[in-house]
């Protein structure tokens, strides 16, 4: 049985804001980003007013290839950051998810901190969230209560062993989990998403959320905000000192984002999310070029919110004219030109993406 956590879920969620804005939980490794080049063109013969950022997932064209990654909710004042983000998504245009909906199956007075993203508007594509392991108990029940508690338009189901050995009162036992998600993903009429917490998804989990009926997977890589140091700090807060030096141990472990990606759009026929330490429209484009259909940001819309909205509106209009930048740059004006383009790719990505995603034949 897992050592109870000395707050409530509540406090926790706030804590783990607290933490994400004023200290330093990010991987000491990078992305692995970096190591992906695109090829210049100095002719591109086109208008930086037509390129189309569109891109069409879940049945639904979206204008923007870009996620409002899952955050929060579940405790008193995260109703407030799901408001803006939901008007933000609607605004724009974009998908949003919501942070875990654990809590309301606990504490259903805190469905409203959820609720708020559907009070903003029925356009507002919104992907609710729970735990692998929350599922167990009753897949199909507890998945279409979500749902249907925000009138979600589709279903996160995240990952986070890492994160929750490493958490005060956290999970350690896992088993079982790939049965509720096959029921789950069997059972819906909205999308099912599967996705990590920061740690990255590999080929082999990949082929297997594929084979269990999972609609599209949420690489979340490392090189962003680091889940098993945000724990880390948590348990230095409450002298655990063990666990914490068994969270420093953990602070860097996981695939990095870029790695992950080619190991999954190279395992599976499925719509892949580029997320984890995703930073700017280089970054998004990078992804796309990568095979994924869309990259899916956090902690830089967090972290805009003490400024307000508009400063939520600054922060997503750089992204758009950043993402527009790299695609004329690169010789396109559409999302699907975009994905047919050369890249290069060099140091240890290219070491990875030769060992792990290229066939042994084609290495001959």
């Amino acid at each position: 049985m897992p050592i109870q956590d000395d707050i409530d879920l509540g406090n926790r969620k706030m804590e783990h804001i607290d933490i994400v804005l004023n200290e330093d939980p990010s991987y000491r490794k990078t992305t692995w980003f970096e190591y992906v080049h695109l090829i210049h063109i100095s002719l591109p013969e086109a208008s930086l007013d037509d390129v189309d950022t569109s891109v069409e997932l879940f049945g639904r064209r979206f204008s923007y290839p870009i996620l409002i990654d899952s955050m929060t909710g579940g405790s008193s004042g995260t109703e407030k950051i799901n408001r803006l983000l939901a008007e933000l998504a609607l605004e724009y245009n974009v998908p949003v998810s919501c942070g875990s909906q654990k809590a309301i199956l606990k504490d259903p007075e805190t469905l409203k901190t959820y609720r708020v993203m559907r009070d903003v508007g029925s356009e507002v594509f919104i992907i609710g969230n729970i735990g692998g392991q929350d599922l167990r108990a009753d897949p199909k029940g507890v998945a279409e209560q979500l749902i249907s508690s925000i009138e979600a338009d589709a279903l996160a189901i995240h990952l986070n062993p890492l994160q929750e050995l490493i958490q005060p009162g956290g999970e350690r036992d896992f088993n079982n989990v790939m049965e509720a998600i096959q029921e789950v993903a069997s059972s819906l009429d909205v999308p099912v998403i599967v996705k990590e917490t920061g740690a990255g998804i590999a080929r082999e989990v990949a082929m297997v959320l594929e084979s269990l009926g999972v609609d599209a997977i949420n690489v979340s890589g490392s090189g962003g905000t680091s889940w098993s140091a945000v724990e880390t700090i948590r348990n230095e807060r409450r002298g655990d000192v063990e666990m914490a030096r068994i969270g420093r141990l953990f602070w860097d472990w996981g695939i990095p984002t870029a790695a992950s990606l080619l190991e999954v759009v190279t395992a599976v026929n499925i719509p892949v999310i580029a997320s984890g330490g995703i930073r700017n429209g280089i970054d998004i484009v990078k992804s796309l070029v990568l095979g994924a259909s869309m990259a899916g940001l956090a902690s830089p819309f967090l972290k805009h919110m003490d400024n307000g909205y508009e400063s939520l509106k600054g922060f997503m209009d750089s992204l758009i004219l950043e993402v527009k930048m790299a695609m004329l740059l690169t010789g396109c004006d559409d999302v699907d030109t975009l994905k047919r383009i050369p890249r290069v790719i060099t140091g240890p990505l290219r070491e990875w993406y030769l060992q792990r995603c290229v066939a042994r034949g084609d290495l001959e």
